[in-house]
């Protein structure tokens, strides 16, 4: 025969012998091990990537991947003009990996009500402004077109602002800006209300025209604060960066002020080293389930070769070297594996698919930024997995197979 373990491993499997009452009990658990342990590290990851990437995704929202902006206004939180005119905006969008470019422009300012008063940072944003993200995360009404070439005083502001001062969208609302002039004072319309979560976003961000922020400042109508980068792919920001530090960085505009560049790492390194830990608590979560998975398998391994230990004597009577009777095991132990591993995907892709669909696990918004727990459907991680484990738990195993050279078939004929 040309695969005689694999033969004899699969009439032990299948076999319902009445009087074998420890094996079937062991590889039911050994089973259920391996499932519980796969539908864990399956969903710990699926977790971890969704919460991981949707909390960059906001964070990108507010700012790009990349911010090419005067070194001063990079080193500080002070505000200084840089020229973001059509020549400048051209050489941004032909660096290689480069989606979309679109200027900016901050002014600080104070929102006040009747009864209660707010600072903010008004962000000024252009025709240009990729929008989709702000409305993805809208609760009330819309938002404008914003201009860089006329003031419409409308605004969008965030739901923690509007739950502050009790505003809703269509309210009108004093703003005020202290400065150097002196305070002056604009009326606007709340066009609309956002929502991300994101306490250090929601808590500042107004949106409104690139004109009305631009002459708010004083700047000349080719200046801004800077412009915000979006990248094709984001595993290549080092590389991408690496332009800007060659094409952008130390060159000077028309007024003197030098442009700088930062990666979004480099603007928030506490969120992205926050989500950076997560990792390790995946690494240390599959390592005790592979770890518990093992030692199932090993005990339920354990029990069957004690128990056919008179199979195994009269295999060895008749000729069989170890060699054969371990493969014989392994092959065994393979096919609790596979049972193991599909119950396990099921579980684990069954609940994942619930929840993406349902988002019945829910979270305090408040400390965990998202309102229900993100999961992703990480697939070559998933294979991975799978093919991790099935290779892990069989060198596992291949320790106590070695068990079967010890029993001999004079003795073993005589084992029950």
């Amino acid at each position: 025969m040309r695969n005689f373990p694999l033969f004899i491993a699969r009439r032990i499997y299948g076999s319902h012998d009445g009087k074998q009452k420890a094996s079937r009990p062991a590889i039911n658990i050994a089973t259920a091990g391996v499932a519980i342990g796969l539908a864990v590290m399956i969903i710990s990851v699926a977790i971890v990537l969704g919460f991981k990437h949707t909390i960059q995704r906001k964070v990108i929202g507010f700012g790009g991947q990349i911010e090419v902006a005067d070194f001063m206004t990079l080193q500080s939180s002070d505000q200084y003009p840089v020229v973001m005119n059509d020549s400048m905006l051209t050489v941004l969008r032909r660096i290689p990996n480069v989606a979309h470019v679109q200027r900016y422009v901050l002014k600080e300012g104070i929102l006040k009500t009747d009864s209660d008063f707010l600072g903010v940072a008004f962000k000024g944003v252009g025709p240009e402004w990729d929008s989709t993200f702000i409305h993805q995360n809208m609760v009330a009404g819309s938002i404008p077109r914003f201009s860089d070439s006329a003031s419409h005083n409308r605004i969008v502001i965030s739901q923690a602002q509007a739950d502050k001062l009790h505003l809703h969208a269509g309210d009108r609302i004093f703003a005020y800006f202290i400065d150097h002039n002196g305070v002056r004072t604009r009326r606007f319309t709340i066009a609309g209300i956002y929502q991300t979560n994101l306490k250090k976003f929601d808590e500042s961000i107004v949106f409104t025209d690139l004109y009305t922020a631009r002459k708010l400042n004083g700047w000349y109508d080719d200046q801004a604060s800077g412009a915000e980068v979006m990248l094709h792919d984001f595993s290549r920001l080092d590389e991408t960066e690496q332009y800007f530090v060659t094409l952008v960085n130390r060159t000077v505009d028309h007024y003197g002020e030098t442009y700088a560049s930062a990666t979004i790492r480099d603007l928030y390194p506490q969120i992205f080293q926050w989500l950076d830990l997560m990792n390790l608590n995946v690494w240390v979560i599959l390592g005790l389930m592979i770890a518990v998975a093992g030692v199932t398998m090993i005990s339920g391994l354990l029990i069957i070769i004690l128990e056919r230990t008179t199979m195994i004597g009269i295999l060895k009577a008749l000729g069989a070297r170890n060699k054969t009777i371990r493969h014989t095991f392994l092959w065994f132990a393979a096919f609790i594996l596979l049972k193991g591993l599909v119950i396990g995907n099921a579980i684990a892709l069954g609940l994942l698919a619930l929840q993406r669909y349902t988002g019945f696990v829910h979270l305090d918004a408040r400390t965990y930024y998202v309102s229900t727990v993100p999961v992703e459907f990480a697939w070559p991680y998933f294979v991975a997995i799978n093919i991790v484990t099935i290779l892990l738990c069989l060198l596992i195993l291949v320790g106590p197979s070695f068990l079967i050279s010890h029993i001999h078939p004079s003795k073993s004929m005589r084992y029950e």
